[in-house]
């Protein structure tokens, strides 16, 4: 991988960069990323803090738990990342928003407990019921 890497929103308004590599990468299977992307699952990838910025637009912020929140573009709503609200040393980056989203490929999936019955992938990474492997 090379860095740096890119990303930004559907309608270009809002931009980031990664500056570090990432320390995980994962397939989410849990309720709150379904609702946030619209989607199965949500792929994304662990940056450190240190890592991420925006470096055009200003996201919105949805505090979407008593412990996390997310940024999305206030324009065209598109989710770029997850970031715990106390104590962060990572930034869980939405991977499909990267503009290269090969650059960062899952390793895992977590929280398969909540899978959606009629959803599944046929790939053979390893699956965790809650939170997965630490990082």
């Amino acid at each position: 991988m090379k860095l740096p890497l890119e990303g930004g929103c559907l309608c270009g308004r809002l931009r980031y960069r990664v500056t570090q590599a990432p320390v995980a990468a994962a397939i989410c299977h849990c309720r709150m990323c379904q609702k946030n992307s619209g989607a199965p699952i949500q792929a994304s990838a662990e940056v450190p803090v240190a890592g991420f910025a925006i470096v055009k637009g200003e996201p919105a912020v949805y505090r979407s738990s008593s412990w996390g929140e997310r940024l999305f573009c206030r324009d065209c709503g598109t989710p770029i990342l997850y970031r715990p609200i106390e104590g962060a040393k990572t930034v869980s980056i939405n991977s499909p928003t990267l503009d290269d989203p090969g650059a960062i490929p899952p390793t895992h999936h977590i929280f398969t407990e909540s899978r959606i019955s009629w959803f599944d992938t046929a790939d053979e990474l390893p699956r965790y019921p809650g939170s997965g492997p630490n990082v």
